[in-house]
Formats: C-alpha cells, structure tokens, sequence
C-alpha cells in the first residue's frame, strides 16, 4: 500500500470583481477496493456553499455556490489517499473474451453501448491507416496483448509535451504532430480501442511523477477498457504501461471535456487576467 498527500490548487485573478456563477468541483477520487480516502478537506476564497452529488458517471461532484464578488478565486482541494493497487496485472479475462475479436455480453451491450461508439468520424482514415500498422484482421492475438501492443504504439510514436491549452486535439492532429499532451495521447487510446471494438472511457486524475524529469506529481490524464472477467482496466499511452499504484483517478467519462476538475462561470465587467493551476503528489 502507498500513501499519498495531493494538494492541488487552482487560482483565477480577474482585473475587476466579479461575480461568481455556481463552479462544478470534480476533485475527489473515485474510492474503491484499490483506493481509499484517508482524509480530505477543500478551502475556497471568497467562501462557497458546497452541495455534493454523483454525477451519471458516479463521480463525485461538488457545486461551489458563491455570494460575495471577488477579484480573486482560490480553491484548494488537499487529500490523504492510500492506494493498494499494486499489482495491476493480477486480472481474469473471461474465456470467451480472451482472444481477440470477441462480442460483449449482450447483457453487458446497453451500458457500454456509450464507450463503444466513436466521438467523430472526421479521422476515420487516417486512424484506420495507422491502426493497421498496430493489428490487420486475421492475425491471432490475445485481447489484453492487443490493448498492450496499442498502449506501447502511441508511447513510442507521440512524443509527450506540456500543452496549456484548453480541449483536447483531434486523434488526426495527435498522429499527424507526433506529439501531445497526457489528454491528447488518452484520447487517442480511446478511439483507437473504440474501433477496434473495445469498450473506452477518459479518466482523469493525478499522477506521483508524469515523467522522469518531473520530481513532484502532477493532474494526468489515461484511458480504461472494459475487458469482461477483469472490469474497467486502465492504459497510460503517455508512460506506455498499465494504471497501477502510481495513479489516482478522480473522474472517468465518455469524453475527455465532460470531466473537468474545475469548471464556472462569472458575470461583471472584469476579465479573468490569469490563471495559475499547482499540484504537488507526496508519497508518504
């Protein structure tokens, strides 16, 4: 088991006080069998009435409600988690599921019926072109060895980089740069895995060290498959390995805007002049 302490803060400034409309908090990771809260405490300046709720994904959704105009937003979000899993690979296919292609459970087809369809056509061609330098049909792979060679593909061919912007790049654009951001890369692994048939979603959360060179951690971003026998099953494309005990999801969803981890609105005649977002990871 691993202790982790997060704290993750995020900052606006706007060059005149505002007003400010109701913020949806997706900031609390997702508790389970592999993750625990130990403890968790969220500091918000002006002072906010929280209202918590699950989202249709069952994330864990707080709305900050604001009364007081401010020129400046602070929300500071710090958590004490224990991670246990420590041993990702430990996971029973279903035998009619093991070699690939294989057909979802009928029974299991109206939920995944969402992960399954792709987000946009727009890149049918160019995604099919390079998916087929990763499987070409009649060749025998097991299904978990198929997702893994995917996984490692996009590792090897789109270089990482820090990207500020806002959204997340076409799977075309990620392919065609050969490069992108952790979002663009898990994006990309979930439309891929889309047409090849498997069941994705966009996880977002938090990471003890995204590269090598980076000492403290960081907000990060992967993608799950649900492989029948072994569940919800995640894939780093930006590490090139299994989500393990180094990963902290928070939110999961169909897209990658869907899950935010802070998203407003504000009214007045001021406009937003910056923002600074921190993370620190410290394993304890």
């Amino acid at each position: 088991m691993n202790r982790y302490w997060i704290v993750h803060r995020t900052t606006y400034f706007y060059s005149h006080p505002v007003q400010l409309g109701s913020h949806a908090l997706r900031l609390r990771p997702r508790e389970g069998h592999d993750l625990r809260i130990e403890s968790s405490t969220i500091t918000i300046h002006p002072e906010a009435f929280l209202r918590w709720h699950r989202d249709v994904e069952d994330n864990c959704l707080a709305i900050a409600t604001f009364a007081t105009p401010t020129d400046r937003l602070l929300i500071e979000s710090s958590l004490i988690v224990e991670q246990y899993d420590q041993q990702p690979l430990n996971f029973l296919v279903k035998d009619y599921a093991v070699h690939y292609p294989f057909a979802y459970d009928p029974d299991d087809g109206p939920v995944l019926h969402a992960y399954l369809s792709p987000s946009s056509l727009a890149d049918e061609e160019v995604l099919t072109r390079w998916l087929s330098t990763v499987w070409r049909p009649g060749q025998a792979i097991e299904s978990y060895a198929l997702l893994r060679r995917l996984n490692l593909a996009i590792h090897s061919l789109i270089a990482y980089r820090r990207r500020e912007e806002p959204g997340v790049q076409a799977p075309g654009e990620t392919l065609s740069q050969a490069s992108g951001s952790c979002r663009d890369l898990a994006f990309l692994f979930m439309e891929a895995a889309k047409r090849l048939g498997f069941a994705a979603r966009f996880v977002s959360g938090y990471s003890r060290a995204l590269m090598a060179s980076e000492d403290g951690g960081s907000t990060h971003a992967w993608a799950e498959v649900f492989l029948p026998g072994a569940g919800w099953k995640g894939f780093d494309p930006t590490r090139g390995e299994l989500v393990g005990e180094d990963h902290i999801p928070v939110a999961v969803g169909r897209l990658p805007h869907l899950v935010p981890p802070v998203a407003g609105t504000f009214q007045g005649d001021g406009q937003l002049r910056h923002l600074e977002v921190t993370v620190t990871v410290d394993q304890l």
